[in-house]
């Protein structure tokens, strides 16, 4: 099995070859390409720095962004390289497209694929751990909220959705039911809070481009505030509340308890949008859409899960460790649609009288994350970041092996007791409306018990942050 360093190193040299062929069609002369490397992070499309040196000109720095080999989706490449053409234009902070999907059969076109986008590379920072907690960005992070409030209302009330070719509109809770659907394997929580969406759905909101992914991690910020948007391959259009909402979603927190990206208060994003457009959000539609996006990014993590299988195994990685993080999102659910959580267990002691004998599986995994976290920390920036995301998913194996058996006979007792066979069955079930855990006792207490036991081994230190939201009623 090839590492991931030569795994990358191998994909490198014909990709540089094929950025040079293009640049220096696009130069008008030679141009050459160096500083190549794959930015961390990117589950869904490949992230490149580089540098792009030409005769006559100043050296620059570029980002590549292309759709993963075998996952080519060339219109919406060009959808987001519309959209940014757009922004641009409104004066919405964006990098600069230098080039997209050119249409040209040729050697370069080969290496590069039918899906990508080269733009000029913004400086500052985008990692949401550094602008959080970074001492240089102190005296900016209180005004993120504000700011953040401001660029989405350029983004809903200038841009113009008919000037973006094949911008899609489609009912929001359906388009995610279907995704849900076809994700398989149904959730009790998941179902609950489709049903929860449903009867509390707030009256439509003007028809805008909606970015649908605007968060912490996906603006560049520098220390005169926000200067660049990027990832636009979700944008659509629909309820612009829908990006504030998302903007709100705790996983984009980041371990920070402020509601707006772990940055501030949400009457700072209202402030902002307000003073921007002339409207006052609705607070009431905005924690709707902070639900509904919350559903939305449990539905992702079983999507990505599913991904895995189709990726090289670097790539599979990272999005089987995604995976996991549903269980963030039911406890999340469960305590804005007012079901308070269940306390998540520690996991017990490793017993020394195991039929396996001793050491524990457990107590085997330590050394071994040791090991390959000393690995990784000499490695290129790429192995870094998979190797903190091996360790981690070997700190969720070891955790469920502590658990042992214990809690799969635990659940499947209380699940018997209901009268369901299996977890999937209690989830049609909600479904259906043959129950209802706000007003069964012992269901909500079922959901909350599995939820608990499967958030003490994907992340057992997400319930004690608290969610800083709330129950949303009406």
């Amino acid at each position: 099995m090839t590492s991931p360093n030569s795994q990358e190193t191998s994909r490198q040299q014909p990709l540089a070859t094929a950025l040079s062929a293009r640049l220096s069609e696009l130069y008008g002369g030679p141009c050459a390409v160096s500083g190549l490397h794959r930015l961390t992070g990117g589950a869904s499309a490949e992230t490149w720095a580089l540098t792009a040196t030409a005769q006559g000109r100043p050296a620059a720095e570029l980002i590549l962004r292309r759709d993963a080999p075998g996952a080519e989706d060339p219109a919406r490449m060009a959808l987001e390289a519309d959209s940014l053409t757009e922004a641009a234009r409104v004066g919405v902070p964006v990098p600069e497209v230098r080039d997209r999907n050119p249409g040209v059969r040729s050697v370069h076109d080969c290496a590069l694929g039918p899906a990508y986008l080269l733009m000029t590379k913004v400086q500052g920072e985008a990692l949401p751990r550094k602008l959080l907690r970074d001492e240089e960005f102190a005296d900016i992070r209180p005004r993120l909220p504000y700011e953040l409030g401001r660029v989405l209302a350029r983004i809903h009330h200038r841009m113009e959705p008919d000037r973006i070719p094949g911008l899609t509109v489609a009912d929001p809770l359906d388009q995610l039911r279907g995704m849900y659907h076809s994700a398989g394997g149904a959730v009790p929580v998941l179902e609950l809070a489709l049903r929860w969406l449903d009867a509390r759905r707030p009256p439509a909101g003007r028809d805008s481009v909606v970015h649908g992914d605007f968060r912490n991690g996906n603006v560049i910020v520098g220390k005169g505030g926000i200067r660049a948007v990027l990832d636009w391959e979700l944008v659509h259009r629909g309820d612009p509340m829908e990006d504030l909402g998302w903007l709100c979603v705790r996983a984009w927190r980041f371990g920070a308890q402020a509601p707006v990206g772990g940055f501030g208060p949400r009457s700072e994003l209202f402030r902002g949008y307000e003073e921007e457009s002339g409207t006052s959000p609705d607070p009431e539609a905005v924690r709707w859409w902070e639900v509904y996006g919350t559903l939305r990014w449990a539905v992702f993590c079983k999507i990505q899960a599913q991904r895995a299988q189709h990726r090289e195994a670097t790539d599979a990685l990272e999005l089987l460790a995604v995976g996991r993080r549903v269980a963030e999102c039911e406890h999340d659910l469960l305590d804005l649609m007012g079901l308070t959580p269940t306390p998540v267990p520690e996991p017990p002691s490793a017993s020394r009288a195991d039929v396996f004998g001793s050491p524990s599986a457990a107590e085997l995994l330590v050394p071994v994350r040791a090991l390959l976290t000393e690995l990784s920390a000499q490695a290129a920036p790429r192995t870094r970041h998979l190797g903190r995301i091996a360790a981690n998913i070997l700190d969720m194996v070891s955790r469920e092996l502590s658990l042992g058996s214990s809690a799969r006979v635990n659940h499947a007792a209380e699940l018997h007791h209901l009268g369901f066979d299996d977890e999937e069955a209690l989830a049609l079930a909600i479904r259906h409306g043959s129950v209802a855990p706000h007003t069964d006792q012992a269901v909500a207490d079922a959901m909350r018990s599995a939820t608990a036991t499967r958030l003490s081994v994907a992340n057992p230190g997400h319930s004690r942050l608290g969610t800083g939201s709330g129950p949303l009623r009406r």
